[in-house]
Protein backbone atom coordinates (compact mmCIF):
# COMPACT_ATOMS: atom_id res chain seq x y z
CA UNK A 1 0.00 0.00 0.00
CA UNK A 2 1.42 3.30 -0.97
CA UNK A 3 2.18 5.36 1.82
CA UNK A 4 0.75 8.99 2.22
CA UNK A 5 2.96 11.99 1.80
CA UNK A 6 0.49 14.19 3.73
CA UNK A 7 -0.55 14.04 6.98
CA UNK A 8 -1.93 16.27 10.07
CA UNK A 9 0.50 16.72 12.72
CA UNK A 10 -1.58 14.90 15.08
CA UNK A 11 -4.79 14.58 17.01
CA UNK A 12 -5.39 18.44 17.64
CA UNK A 13 -4.19 19.36 14.04
CA UNK A 14 -6.79 16.72 12.64
CA UNK A 15 -9.45 17.52 15.16
CA UNK A 16 -9.58 20.84 14.14
CA UNK A 17 -8.92 20.62 10.31
CA UNK A 18 -12.25 18.03 10.33
CA UNK A 19 -13.72 20.43 12.79
CA UNK A 20 -13.41 23.27 10.35
CA UNK A 21 -14.67 21.37 7.73
CA UNK A 22 -17.77 20.52 9.72
CA UNK A 23 -18.90 23.94 10.87
CA UNK A 24 -19.75 25.82 7.84
CA UNK A 25 -22.45 28.05 6.53
CA UNK A 26 -24.82 25.31 7.52
CA UNK A 27 -24.83 26.07 11.05
CA UNK A 28 -25.03 29.47 11.02
CA UNK A 29 -28.13 29.85 8.56
CA UNK A 30 -30.12 26.76 8.54
CA UNK A 31 -29.38 25.46 11.99
CA UNK A 32 -31.01 28.31 14.22
CA UNK A 33 -33.63 28.55 11.41
CA UNK A 34 -34.74 24.99 11.65
CA UNK A 35 -34.73 25.27 15.65
CA UNK A 36 -36.93 28.30 15.57
CA UNK A 37 -39.53 26.12 12.71
CA UNK A 38 -39.42 22.88 13.94
CA UNK A 39 -40.37 23.24 17.94
CA UNK A 40 -37.20 24.70 19.70
CA UNK A 41 -35.65 22.43 22.04
CA UNK A 42 -37.55 19.35 20.45
CA UNK A 43 -35.79 20.09 17.40
CA UNK A 44 -32.45 19.96 19.83
CA UNK A 45 -33.31 16.97 21.60
CA UNK A 46 -34.06 14.87 17.87
CA UNK A 47 -31.11 16.44 16.06
CA UNK A 48 -28.31 15.71 18.95
CA UNK A 49 -30.15 11.76 19.12
CA UNK A 50 -29.12 11.48 15.88
CA UNK A 51 -25.69 12.97 15.98
CA UNK A 52 -25.08 10.61 18.78
CA UNK A 53 -26.20 7.40 16.37
CA UNK A 54 -26.66 8.74 13.01
CA UNK A 55 -23.86 11.24 12.65
CA UNK A 56 -21.37 9.22 14.70
CA UNK A 57 -22.12 6.09 12.54
CA UNK A 58 -21.52 8.37 9.17
CA UNK A 59 -18.72 9.85 10.79
CA UNK A 60 -16.56 7.49 11.73
CA UNK A 61 -17.47 5.17 8.00
CA UNK A 62 -16.14 7.72 6.37
CA UNK A 63 -12.37 8.85 9.04
CA UNK A 64 -12.04 4.76 9.51
CA UNK A 65 -12.36 4.07 5.55
CA UNK A 66 -9.96 7.32 4.99
CA UNK A 67 -7.21 6.11 7.25
CA UNK A 68 -7.22 2.33 6.41
CA UNK A 69 -6.95 2.73 2.83
CA UNK A 70 -5.17 5.85 3.32
CA UNK A 71 -6.86 7.13 -0.33
CA UNK A 72 -9.03 9.62 -1.35
CA UNK A 73 -13.05 8.70 -2.25
CA UNK A 74 -12.51 6.92 -5.50
CA UNK A 75 -9.09 5.01 -4.62
CA UNK A 76 -10.74 4.06 -0.82
CA UNK A 77 -14.32 2.57 -2.55
CA UNK A 78 -12.28 0.75 -5.39
CA UNK A 79 -10.24 -0.81 -2.73
CA UNK A 80 -12.71 -1.80 -0.58
CA UNK A 81 -14.68 -3.30 -3.25
CA UNK A 82 -13.54 -3.16 -7.04
CA UNK A 83 -17.50 -3.56 -8.51
CA UNK A 84 -18.24 -0.11 -6.19
CA UNK A 85 -16.31 2.01 -7.46
CA UNK A 86 -18.80 3.96 -8.87
CA UNK A 87 -19.53 5.18 -5.41
CA UNK A 88 -16.62 6.59 -5.10
CA UNK A 89 -17.01 8.44 -8.50
CA UNK A 90 -20.33 9.95 -6.93
CA UNK A 91 -19.08 10.68 -3.55
CA UNK A 92 -16.52 12.60 -5.74
CA UNK A 93 -19.35 14.29 -7.79
CA UNK A 94 -20.58 16.30 -4.44
CA UNK A 95 -17.49 18.42 -3.68
CA UNK A 96 -17.06 18.85 -7.64
CA UNK A 97 -20.57 20.38 -7.66
CA UNK A 98 -20.31 21.92 -4.12
CA UNK A 99 -16.95 23.99 -4.79
CA UNK A 100 -19.03 25.77 -7.48
CA UNK A 101 -20.96 27.87 -5.41
CA UNK A 102 -19.73 27.80 -2.16
CA UNK A 103 -17.13 30.59 -2.91
CA UNK A 104 -20.08 32.41 -3.95
CA UNK A 105 -21.60 32.57 -0.73
CA UNK A 106 -18.31 33.24 1.19
CA UNK A 107 -18.23 36.41 -1.51
CA UNK A 108 -21.60 37.46 -0.18
CA UNK A 109 -20.69 37.09 4.10
CA UNK A 110 -16.98 38.84 3.11
CA UNK A 111 -19.44 41.78 1.29
CA UNK A 112 -20.90 42.18 4.07
CA UNK A 113 -18.27 42.20 6.14
CA UNK A 114 -16.38 44.70 4.18
CA UNK A 115 -19.79 46.69 4.67
CA UNK A 116 -19.93 46.52 8.53
CA UNK A 117 -16.17 47.32 8.69
CA UNK A 118 -16.43 50.43 6.65
CA UNK A 119 -19.04 51.76 8.58
CA UNK A 120 -22.01 51.80 5.93
CA UNK A 121 -23.87 49.21 8.14
CA UNK A 122 -26.85 51.19 7.93
CA UNK A 123 -27.49 50.84 4.26
CA UNK A 124 -26.96 46.46 4.51
CA UNK A 125 -30.28 46.85 6.59
CA UNK A 126 -32.21 48.29 3.63
CA UNK A 127 -35.23 45.70 2.15
CA UNK A 128 -33.68 45.61 -1.22
CA UNK A 129 -30.24 45.45 -0.29
CA UNK A 130 -29.16 41.66 -0.52
CA UNK A 131 -31.31 41.42 -3.93
CA UNK A 132 -29.42 44.45 -5.54
CA UNK A 133 -25.95 43.06 -4.71
CA UNK A 134 -26.42 39.62 -5.82
CA UNK A 135 -27.78 40.99 -9.22
CA UNK A 136 -25.21 43.34 -9.80
CA UNK A 137 -22.83 42.23 -12.88
CA UNK A 138 -19.14 43.18 -10.80
CA UNK A 139 -19.64 42.67 -7.43
CA UNK A 140 -20.38 39.54 -6.22
CA UNK A 141 -18.11 38.21 -8.82
CA UNK A 142 -15.05 40.05 -7.84
CA UNK A 143 -16.05 39.08 -4.10
CA UNK A 144 -16.05 35.28 -5.11
CA UNK A 145 -12.77 35.30 -6.72
CA UNK A 146 -11.66 36.91 -3.53
CA UNK A 147 -12.60 33.73 -1.70
CA UNK A 148 -11.84 31.27 -4.18
CA UNK A 149 -8.63 32.73 -4.57
CA UNK A 150 -7.27 32.85 -0.74
CA UNK A 151 -8.80 29.23 -0.79
CA UNK A 152 -6.87 28.00 -3.34
CA UNK A 153 -3.83 29.68 -1.69
CA UNK A 154 -3.86 27.92 1.44
CA UNK A 155 -4.33 24.18 -0.50
CA UNK A 156 -1.54 25.13 -2.75
CA UNK A 157 0.48 25.44 0.92
CA UNK A 158 -0.51 21.63 1.96
CA UNK A 159 -2.36 19.67 4.35
CA UNK A 160 0.52 20.89 7.53
CA UNK A 161 1.43 24.35 6.21
CA UNK A 162 -1.84 25.18 4.45
CA UNK A 163 -5.27 23.80 5.74
CA UNK A 164 -3.89 22.19 9.37
CA UNK A 165 -2.07 25.37 10.20
CA UNK A 166 -4.86 27.90 9.60
CA UNK A 167 -7.44 25.66 11.23
CA UNK A 168 -5.98 25.99 13.94
CA UNK A 169 -5.77 29.50 14.94
CA UNK A 170 -9.37 29.68 13.01
CA UNK A 171 -11.52 27.39 15.04
CA UNK A 172 -10.69 28.10 18.90
CA UNK A 173 -11.12 32.15 17.30
CA UNK A 174 -14.81 31.09 15.62
CA UNK A 175 -15.52 29.42 19.11
CA UNK A 176 -15.00 32.38 20.82
CA UNK A 177 -16.53 34.60 18.79
CA UNK A 178 -20.01 32.44 18.50
CA UNK A 179 -20.18 32.42 22.28
CA UNK A 180 -19.43 36.17 22.54
CA UNK A 181 -22.58 36.97 20.50
CA UNK A 182 -24.44 34.41 21.83
CA UNK A 183 -23.83 35.77 25.40
CA UNK A 184 -25.03 39.36 24.08
CA UNK A 185 -27.87 37.97 22.31
CA UNK A 186 -29.27 37.23 25.79
CA UNK A 187 -29.29 40.84 27.27
CA UNK A 188 -30.81 42.87 24.72
CA UNK A 189 -34.16 43.87 25.23
CA UNK A 190 -36.77 46.12 22.53
CA UNK A 191 -40.23 46.95 22.91
CA UNK A 192 -42.42 46.98 19.76
CA UNK A 193 -44.57 49.63 18.60
CA UNK A 194 -47.51 47.87 20.41
CA UNK A 195 -45.77 48.71 23.48
CA UNK A 196 -45.09 44.65 24.00
CA UNK A 197 -41.48 44.07 25.44
CA UNK A 198 -39.25 41.45 24.24
CA UNK A 199 -36.26 39.87 25.64
CA UNK A 200 -32.76 37.83 24.53
CA UNK A 201 -33.89 35.51 27.73
CA UNK A 202 -37.24 35.30 26.57
CA UNK A 203 -35.88 34.61 23.07
CA UNK A 204 -33.31 31.66 24.16
CA UNK A 205 -36.38 30.26 26.63
CA UNK A 206 -38.31 29.93 23.30
CA UNK A 207 -35.19 28.11 21.65
CA UNK A 208 -34.46 25.46 24.27
CA UNK A 209 -37.74 24.56 25.03
CA UNK A 210 -39.70 21.97 23.27
CA UNK A 211 -42.79 23.24 21.62
CA UNK A 212 -45.12 20.02 21.16
CA UNK A 213 -48.60 21.67 20.34
CA UNK A 214 -50.17 19.85 17.75
CA UNK A 215 -47.55 17.50 17.48
CA UNK A 216 -48.75 14.93 14.66
CA UNK A 217 -46.76 11.58 13.53
CA UNK A 218 -46.31 13.55 9.99
CA UNK A 219 -45.23 16.55 12.03
CA UNK A 220 -42.51 14.68 13.69
CA UNK A 221 -41.57 12.98 11.05
CA UNK A 222 -40.95 15.90 9.15
CA UNK A 223 -38.81 17.24 12.26
CA UNK A 224 -36.60 13.60 11.99
CA UNK A 225 -35.79 14.41 8.40
CA UNK A 226 -34.84 17.87 8.79
CA UNK A 227 -32.87 17.38 11.68
CA UNK A 228 -31.11 14.34 9.40
CA UNK A 229 -30.27 16.72 6.66
CA UNK A 230 -29.42 19.29 8.98
CA UNK A 231 -26.23 16.57 10.11
CA UNK A 232 -25.46 15.38 6.43
CA UNK A 233 -24.80 19.62 6.27
CA UNK A 234 -23.31 19.77 9.25
CA UNK A 235 -21.08 16.64 9.68
CA UNK A 236 -19.07 16.55 6.15
CA UNK A 237 -20.13 13.23 5.53
CA UNK A 238 -21.11 12.05 2.69
CA UNK A 239 -19.04 13.66 0.44
CA UNK A 240 -15.51 12.77 0.70
CA UNK A 241 -14.35 15.16 2.37
CA UNK A 242 -14.11 12.96 5.71
CA UNK A 243 -12.88 9.67 3.62
CA UNK A 244 -9.82 12.41 2.40
CA UNK A 245 -9.18 13.89 5.76
CA UNK A 246 -8.91 10.56 7.49
CA UNK A 247 -6.45 9.12 5.08
CA UNK A 248 -3.87 11.79 6.17
CA UNK A 249 -4.42 10.70 10.04
CA UNK A 250 -1.27 9.17 11.52
CA UNK A 251 -1.87 5.34 12.80
CA UNK A 252 -1.24 6.74 16.15
CA UNK A 253 -4.06 8.65 16.69
CA UNK A 254 -6.88 7.68 18.44
CA UNK A 255 -9.76 7.63 15.94
CA UNK A 256 -12.46 6.76 18.99
CA UNK A 257 -11.57 10.14 20.58
CA UNK A 258 -11.01 12.19 17.62
CA UNK A 259 -14.36 11.55 16.56
CA UNK A 260 -15.54 12.35 19.70
CA UNK A 261 -14.37 16.21 19.77
CA UNK A 262 -14.90 16.27 16.41
CA UNK A 263 -19.02 15.69 17.48
CA UNK A 264 -18.45 17.94 20.38
CA UNK A 265 -17.27 21.11 18.30
CA UNK A 266 -19.34 20.93 15.45
CA UNK A 267 -22.69 20.34 17.54
CA UNK A 268 -21.17 22.99 20.25
CA UNK A 269 -21.33 25.58 17.37
CA UNK A 270 -24.36 24.75 16.16
CA UNK A 271 -26.12 24.66 19.41
CA UNK A 272 -24.19 28.90 20.26
CA UNK A 273 -25.26 29.47 16.81
CA UNK A 274 -28.87 28.53 17.65
CA UNK A 275 -28.46 30.79 20.98
CA UNK A 276 -26.61 33.86 19.09
CA UNK A 277 -29.58 34.42 15.80
CA UNK A 278 -32.75 33.24 17.77
CA UNK A 279 -32.78 35.14 20.81
CA UNK A 280 -31.94 38.46 18.63
CA UNK A 281 -34.17 37.85 15.96
CA UNK A 282 -37.15 36.90 18.55
CA UNK A 283 -36.68 40.33 20.27
CA UNK A 284 -36.77 42.24 16.77
CA UNK A 285 -38.94 40.95 14.94
CA UNK A 286 -40.70 37.65 16.59
CA UNK A 287 -40.63 34.29 15.61
CA UNK A 288 -41.51 35.39 12.18
CA UNK A 289 -38.39 36.69 11.03
CA UNK A 290 -37.19 32.99 10.90
CA UNK A 291 -37.03 32.60 7.41
CA UNK A 292 -34.88 30.00 5.71
CA UNK A 293 -31.29 30.14 3.79
CA UNK A 294 -29.73 33.35 2.92
CA UNK A 295 -32.51 35.23 3.88
CA UNK A 296 -31.68 34.68 7.49
CA UNK A 297 -28.25 35.92 7.59
CA UNK A 298 -28.28 38.63 4.25
CA UNK A 299 -32.10 39.91 5.26
CA UNK A 300 -33.11 39.30 8.51
CA UNK A 301 -30.19 39.85 10.68
CA UNK A 302 -28.42 43.13 9.18
CA UNK A 303 -32.24 44.48 10.35
CA UNK A 304 -31.90 43.44 13.87
CA UNK A 305 -28.13 44.87 13.70
CA UNK A 306 -29.76 48.21 12.75
CA UNK A 307 -32.12 47.77 15.66
CA UNK A 308 -29.53 47.39 18.06
CA UNK A 309 -27.96 51.02 17.57
CA UNK A 310 -24.45 51.75 17.85
CA UNK A 311 -23.83 48.36 19.58
CA UNK A 312 -24.98 46.30 16.16
CA UNK A 313 -22.36 47.76 14.31
CA UNK A 314 -19.70 46.26 16.30
CA UNK A 315 -21.81 42.99 16.65
CA UNK A 316 -22.64 42.41 13.06
CA UNK A 317 -18.69 42.66 11.88
CA UNK A 318 -18.21 39.76 14.62
CA UNK A 319 -21.09 37.90 13.16
CA UNK A 320 -19.74 38.29 9.83
CA UNK A 321 -16.24 37.75 10.49
CA UNK A 322 -17.08 34.43 11.98
CA UNK A 323 -19.15 33.64 9.15
CA UNK A 324 -16.08 33.72 7.02
CA UNK A 325 -13.99 32.03 9.12
CA UNK A 326 -16.45 29.09 9.37
CA UNK A 327 -17.13 29.18 5.08
CA UNK A 328 -13.32 29.43 4.91
CA UNK A 329 -12.51 26.35 6.85
CA UNK A 330 -15.22 24.54 5.00
CA UNK A 331 -14.08 25.80 1.72
CA UNK A 332 -10.91 24.40 2.02
CA UNK A 333 -11.82 20.91 2.88
CA UNK A 334 -14.18 21.31 -0.27
CA UNK A 335 -11.07 22.13 -2.60
CA UNK A 336 -8.42 19.71 -0.81
CA UNK A 337 -10.81 16.71 -1.40
CA UNK A 338 -11.43 17.45 -4.85
CA UNK A 339 -6.95 18.31 -5.17
CA UNK A 340 -6.82 15.01 -3.45
CA UNK A 341 -8.50 12.68 -5.48
CA UNK A 342 -7.34 14.70 -8.92
CA UNK A 343 -3.70 13.74 -7.52
CA UNK A 344 -4.14 9.97 -6.79
CA UNK A 345 -6.26 9.54 -10.52
CA UNK A 346 -4.00 11.81 -12.79
CA UNK A 347 -0.87 11.09 -10.57
CA UNK A 348 0.23 14.91 -10.55
CA UNK A 349 1.92 16.99 -8.10
CA UNK A 350 0.06 19.20 -4.88
CA UNK A 351 1.07 22.36 -6.87
CA UNK A 352 0.13 21.80 -10.55
CA UNK A 353 -3.13 20.17 -9.50
CA UNK A 354 -3.91 23.21 -7.49
CA UNK A 355 -3.29 25.67 -10.35
CA UNK A 356 -5.14 23.44 -12.76
CA UNK A 357 -8.61 23.25 -10.26
CA UNK A 358 -8.46 26.64 -9.72
CA UNK A 359 -8.31 27.51 -13.06
CA UNK A 360 -11.57 25.98 -13.36
CA UNK A 361 -13.11 27.09 -9.93
CA UNK A 362 -12.03 30.88 -10.58
CA UNK A 363 -14.65 30.37 -13.64
CA UNK A 364 -17.06 28.55 -12.03
CA UNK A 365 -17.71 30.46 -9.53
CA UNK A 366 -17.88 33.15 -11.83
CA UNK A 367 -20.49 31.87 -13.99
CA UNK A 368 -22.85 30.77 -10.73
CA UNK A 369 -21.96 34.50 -9.31
CA UNK A 370 -23.90 35.78 -12.61
CA UNK A 371 -26.44 32.90 -12.22
CA UNK A 372 -28.50 36.56 -10.53
CA UNK A 373 -27.73 38.69 -13.38
CA UNK A 374 -26.61 37.82 -16.52
CA UNK A 375 -27.15 34.50 -16.86
CA UNK A 376 -30.28 34.51 -14.60
CA UNK A 377 -33.16 32.16 -14.98
CA UNK A 378 -35.74 30.06 -12.86
CA UNK A 379 -36.37 26.24 -13.03
CA UNK A 380 -38.66 24.30 -10.84
CA UNK A 381 -37.25 21.42 -8.70
CA UNK A 382 -38.18 18.18 -8.05
CA UNK A 383 -38.89 18.89 -4.88
CA UNK A 384 -41.58 21.76 -5.28
CA UNK A 385 -39.07 24.83 -4.72
CA UNK A 386 -37.85 27.19 -7.83
CA UNK A 387 -34.91 27.62 -8.09
CA UNK A 388 -31.31 29.32 -9.93
CA UNK A 389 -28.08 28.29 -10.82
CA UNK A 390 -26.47 28.01 -7.40
CA UNK A 391 -29.95 26.35 -6.25
CA UNK A 392 -29.57 23.51 -8.93
CA UNK A 393 -26.00 22.62 -7.92
CA UNK A 394 -27.05 22.64 -4.04
CA UNK A 395 -30.27 20.61 -4.59
CA UNK A 396 -28.22 17.93 -7.16
CA UNK A 397 -25.14 17.31 -4.43
CA UNK A 398 -27.30 17.83 -1.31
CA UNK A 399 -30.50 16.80 -1.57
CA UNK A 400 -29.90 13.82 -4.49
CA UNK A 401 -26.32 13.03 -4.03
CA UNK A 402 -25.46 12.57 -0.68
CA UNK A 403 -28.61 10.90 0.99
CA UNK A 404 -28.18 8.37 -1.85
CA UNK A 405 -24.31 8.50 -0.78
CA UNK A 406 -24.96 7.21 2.40
CA UNK A 407 -27.73 4.93 1.86
CA UNK A 408 -24.80 2.99 -0.62
CA UNK A 409 -22.12 3.30 1.44
CA UNK A 410 -24.56 2.20 4.52
CA UNK A 411 -25.02 -1.12 2.32
CA UNK A 412 -21.96 -1.10 1.02
CA UNK A 413 -20.07 -1.40 4.71
CA UNK A 414 -23.31 -3.29 6.82
CA UNK A 415 -23.59 -6.25 4.21
CA UNK A 416 -21.21 -6.41 1.50
CA UNK A 417 -18.00 -5.52 3.60
CA UNK A 418 -19.52 -5.91 6.79
CA UNK A 419 -18.96 -3.73 9.63
CA UNK A 420 -15.52 -5.06 10.66
CA UNK A 421 -13.69 -3.39 8.25
CA UNK A 422 -14.75 -0.31 10.17
CA UNK A 423 -14.29 -1.94 13.58
CA UNK A 424 -10.84 -3.23 12.62
CA UNK A 425 -9.45 0.29 12.03
CA UNK A 426 -11.27 2.11 15.04
CA UNK A 427 -9.56 -0.71 17.52
CA UNK A 428 -6.49 -0.30 15.65
CA UNK A 429 -3.62 -0.31 18.21
CA UNK A 430 -5.50 -2.17 20.83
CA UNK A 431 -8.01 1.04 21.18
CA UNK A 432 -11.38 0.43 22.86
CA UNK A 433 -14.08 0.99 20.31
CA UNK A 434 -16.98 2.00 23.05
CA UNK A 435 -20.05 2.36 21.19
CA UNK A 436 -19.29 -0.65 18.76
CA UNK A 437 -22.91 -2.21 19.44
CA UNK A 438 -24.73 1.13 18.24
CA UNK A 439 -22.22 1.20 15.27
CA UNK A 440 -23.22 -2.17 14.14
CA UNK A 441 -27.07 -1.77 14.60
CA UNK A 442 -27.05 1.85 13.00
CA UNK A 443 -24.81 0.99 9.67
CA UNK A 444 -26.87 -2.63 8.88
CA UNK A 445 -30.11 -1.76 10.04
CA UNK A 446 -31.44 2.02 11.24
CA UNK A 447 -29.03 3.82 8.65
CA UNK A 448 -30.16 2.29 5.45
CA UNK A 449 -33.89 2.76 6.54
CA UNK A 450 -33.54 6.50 7.45
CA UNK A 451 -31.32 6.92 4.37
CA UNK A 452 -33.57 5.26 1.85
CA UNK A 453 -36.96 7.82 3.59
CA UNK A 454 -34.22 10.92 3.62
CA UNK A 455 -33.46 9.85 -0.31
CA UNK A 456 -37.28 9.53 -1.53
CA UNK A 457 -38.11 12.84 0.88
CA UNK A 458 -35.47 15.03 -0.49
CA UNK A 459 -36.21 14.15 -4.14
CA UNK A 460 -39.73 14.94 -4.49
CA UNK A 461 -40.68 11.14 -4.52
CA UNK A 462 -42.47 10.90 -1.07
CA UNK A 463 -44.01 14.67 -1.64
Amino acid sequence: MKKKSNHFSGQIGFVLAAAGSAVGVGNLWRFPYLAAKDGGGLFLIVYLALVLTFGFTLLVSDIAIGRRTKKSAIGAYTEMHPKWKFLGILTFLVPVLIMTYYAVIGGWITRYAVVYLTGSAEAAAGDNYFSAFISSPVSPVVYALLFMGVTAVIVYKGVQGGIEAVSKWMMPVLLVLVVVVALYSLTIRHTDESGQLRTGLQGFLYYLTPHVEGLTVSRFLQILLDAMSQLFFSLSVSMGIMITYGSYVRPEVNLNKAVNQIELFDTGVALFAGAMIVPAVFVFSGTEGMSAGPSLMFVSLPKVFAAMGKAGVFVGILFFVTAIFATLTSCISVLESIVANCMEIFHTGRKKTVHVLAAIYLGASAVIALGYSAFYFEAELPNGSTGQLLDIMDYVSNSVLMPLIALLSTILIGWVKTPEFVIEEMERGGRAFHRKKVYVIMIRYIAPVMMLILFLQSTGILQ
